[in-house]
């Protein structure tokens, strides 16, 4: 996944409050998730600050809206949307008591030819007024066609799969030093738990077919790169270039020397790439062809 995903909060927080602490568990979410479902416009702009409205950004422009992104579902559901699934990526607290929330809104449209998959990516962020969460904040993509990939896709993501930035090294002094024990090597993949390739591509190293070629060689690192932002002194010394994409991996000996890293996004696209492809990379670089 190459775009990035930064929002700019910076900006935002300047114009907003102080509000409570965010929670860990995030009720209002899943309750927003029902009414964009329902296609009802009144129950989804329920959800939506009125004062201030709401900013809402769209490839068409940024307005200052309540009832913005009401409507454009509402009418997604009237045009034929037979069903919408929000796939959430990330739920995080940022300053201010703001929550962050990085979503990917897949949708069947009924066509003339049957039904047909889009897609669009959205962001979030919420605010507790009184004694209510609203979102005082939302980007939006357009829906575009969603081609299917052919590796096999999480049905609820994770949203932790990826730690903390700072815990990376640790987490890499632990895998090489259990690699040492058991003759494996270390996978690093960077990427960050906004990016869904980066689901993707965990969810095939989990399959039937492909996990145990992952168990039996590698111990497998999640190196948080954040807004593409963090961990990037990691990221060059490992070779892997982000401005490529990600997910983005490296492979090291249980010494921590590096045996390869993937120079051009290799497995940044996940409609692109397939199990084949994953399997021969996991067998190339598996203990057994260690030079």
């Amino acid at each position: 996944m190459k775009a990035s995903r930064a929002l700019p909060i910076a900006a935002l927080l300047l114009l907003l409050p102080g509000t409570a602490a965010a929670q860990s568990a995030f009720e209002p979410l899943d309750r927003w998730k029902v009414a964009l479902q329902s296609g009802n416009e009144a129950s989804i702009a329920s959800f939506y600050s009125r004062f201030p409205p709401a900013q809402v950004q769209t490839p068409e422009g940024t307005v200052q809206d309540s009832g913005a992104e009401a409507r454009y579902w509402s009418a997604t559901v009237t045009k034929g949307a037979s069903s919408i699934n929000p796939k959430v990526l990330t739920v995080e607290s940022r300053p201010q008591g703001l929550m962050e929330t990085v979503l990917r809104i897949e949708v069947m449209l009924r066509t003339s030819a049957g039904d047909q998959p889009w897609v669009a990516a959205m962001h979030q962020l919420w605010q507790r007024q009184g004694n209510t969460w609203l979102i005082v904040f939302t980007r939006r993509d357009d829906l575009d066609p969603n081609p299917p990939r052919r590796l096999p896709e999480p049905a609820k993501p994770k949203m932790d799969l990826y730690a903390p930035p700072e815990d990376a090294p640790a987490e890499i002094a632990e895998a090489l030093a259990a690699a040492a024990k058991d003759h494996k090597r270390v996978i690093l993949v960077f990427g960050a738990n906004w990016c869904y390739d980066c689901h993707v591509l965990d969810t095939a190293f989990h399959s039937k077919a492909i996990a145990p070629l992952v168990n039996s060689n590698y111990h497998v690192v999640h190196v948080n790169v954040g807004d593409e932002d963090k961990n990037l002194d990691l990221a060059q010394k490992y070779g892997v270039p982000l401005n490529k994409g990600i997910p983005g991996l490296a492979v090291l000996n249980s010494d921590g020397s590096l045996v390869y890293s993937q120079k051009q996004g290799e497995f940044e696209n996940s409609v692109r790439i397939g199990p084949a492809d994953v399997t021969a990379f996991l067998k190339k670089w598996a203990p057994s062809h260690q030079s």
